[in-house]
């Protein structure tokens, strides 16, 4: 583009000087050896031009002679070059495509046309040809030697990782990793294996510079950089909890600053503060990520924070997580636990049933049995609920890589990966196939839940409601009554028909959770006595 501008700008500087002295009108006289020579100022121009014109040209032409060998070596050393790369490009697309004897013939070529020590393609081709081949020592060589030139010292690196890990050769694979990271932290095979490697040995201090080496090399966006970085002052605060509270409060605050909704780093930094008996930071910790994240053990820690307390005050608690945080399952399961523990029966079922009419769940169910056995010890009752939280859906549980802890851990036991840990059901404890909604079950398991018995009055009649079948149509109801009364009972017993209904769990008198009928006790002692 440059050069056009320039031949444009010439042609237009000639034009214009030509022009200026056609306008001007002169003639030239030179006096030379006695001779005179008479010319008008434009031949004399022209011939001016005609005289460098040929002297460039015979400059270009003595040029070109003078330096034509070394033209011509030049000119057959490229086509030898390119001919290299067109076979080096051929070979390393058949490394790639699994193809070793035309990689290693592309080598072989490649090697005789361009110079091996210029090239350190060549030596990448060679090293991909024995990996395919299976020769791993030659290949570990070849990976070796290319750590030595600083051009191909990553990808050398890379490769005597990658046959490290091959071989299990765990520590080895660390060294290379971690030499790769210091060198190159933009590197995120070096970076996610040397994190991890420090992870897993629980170095958190090195790992937290390494991620913000990587965030300042922008290898991770900031969201993520400050998740994993969160992750990881958990890990440092749960370290430091026994011997060093106020360090692992402080760690685990900051964490809260990255990732507000961070269960773990809210329950570390809530037993530092406890154990430095400061109760209402503790709490308000707590209460801050119960709002963003309901979680049973921010709950459980957030009830037992005072060891002294009743099981009443810890109702009042429970109840201030639930105003805290309305219609929700967790909010209704832990002040129905509270109750429980509280002998407040009436409302404990209250909040139980509402938990189940929002979410069917295992635990929901186990809590209805817990609550009917303390309360009346029906084994009818208690059986039906256990029954419910058998065929109900499985309660969500700390799961990394198919793997279920107790605990939330940093890194996944299985394959080492930081922040793996998620708050879910496991995929191999889901529920069989779903024939109705959530909803719909609940409503269905406490339509069909035996009456109370009563002591009150002795019903003779009294039976359960026929059980109701999964495919019918469920009508919108009000929730049954926790409780049945004994005149209700007995309501219920005159309006029902002449014949008699089966009683909801088995035969009697093999059931124990099934009264016995004495009118057919008398039938049968009858006929008895007939047969004498």
């Amino acid at each position: 583009m440059t050069r056009i501008l320039f031949f444009i700008l010439a042609v237009l500087a000639l034009g214009f000087g030509f022009g200026w002295l056609a306008d001007r009108p002169g003639s030239l006289s030179i006096l030379w050896q006695g001779q005179l020579i008479e010319m008008s100022l434009m031949v004399a121009a022209s011939i001016v031009l005609l005289i460098v014109a040929v002297f460039m040209l015979g400059w270009w032409f003595i040029r070109t002679v003078w330096t034509s060998p070394h033209s011509v070596r030049r000119y057959f050393r490229a086509r030898t070059r390119d001919r290299g790369y067109q076979a080096l490009s051929t070979g390393l697309i058949a490394a790639g495509a699994g193809n070793a004897a035309l990689a290693r013939k592309m080598s072989a070529r490649a090697r005789g046309l361009l110079r091996a020590d210029q090239e350190p393609l060549i030596l990448v081709l060679d090293a991909q040809a024995a990996v395919i081949e299976g020769r791993h020592d030659e290949a570990r060589q070849l990976f070796q030697q290319m750590t030595e030139d600083p051009e191909t010292r990553e990808l050398g690196l890379r490769g005597l990782y990658v046959e490290a890990d091959r071989l299990a050769a765990h520590e080895a694979a660390r060294q290379y990793a971690e030499t790769a990271a210091e060198a190159a932290p933009y590197l995120p095979w070096a970076a996610k294996a040397t994190l991890e490697h420090r992870c897993r040995a629980g170095h958190w201090d090195d790992a937290i510079r390494l991620l913000d080496q990587q965030r300042v090399a922008h290898v991770l966006n900031r969201a993520e950089a400050d998740r994993l970085k969160a992750v990881l002052l958990t890990a440092k605060a749960e370290d430091h909890l026994e011997g060093q509270p106020s360090a692992a409060r402080d760690n685990a605050l900051q964490a809260l600053k990255l990732a507000k909704d961070l269960v773990p780093a809210a329950i570390v930094a809530a037993k530092a503060y406890l154990r430095e008996d400061n109760l209402r930071r503790a709490s308000n910790v707590l209460e801050q990520v119960w709002k963003l994240n309901p979680h049973p053990e921010i709950a459980r820690t957030y009830l037992r924070a005072r060891s002294g307390d009743s099981a009443v005050d810890r109702l009042k608690r429970a109840e201030r997580l639930e105003a805290l945080r309305t219609n929700n399952t967790e909010s209704l399961l832990i002040v129905a636990e509270a109750a429980l523990d509280a002998q407040e029966f009436e409302k404990a079922r209250a909040k139980a049933e509402a938990a189940a009419r929002m979410e069917s769940r295992e635990r929901v169910y186990l809590l209805l049995a817990d609550i009917e056995e303390a309360e009346t010890g029906d084994q009818g009752r208690i059986r039906h609920w256990m029954a419910q939280a058998l065929k109900a859906g499985r309660d969500p549980a700390w799961v990394a890589d198919g793997h279920v802890s107790d605990k939330w851990l940093p890194v996944s036991p299985v394959t080492g990966r930081l922040d793996a840990f998620e708050w879910k059901v496991p995929f191999d404890q889901l529920e069989g196939p779903v024939e109705e909604s959530s909803l719909g079950a609940a409503a269905l398991a406490l339509e069909t839940l035996p009456p109370v018995k009563t002591t009150e009055i002795e019903v003779e009649a009294q039976k359960p409601t026929p059980v109701v079948e999964a495919t019918t149509v469920l009508k919108e109801v009000e929730p049954a009554p926790a409780r049945t009364t004994a005149k209700q009972a007995g309501d219920r017993t005159a309006a029902a028909p002449a014949k008699e209904p089966e009683p909801f769990f088995g035969h009697a008198p093999d059931d124990p959770g099934v009264r016995k009928d004495e009118r057919r006790s008398e039938a049968e002692q009858k006929s008895r006595m007939k047969l004498f």
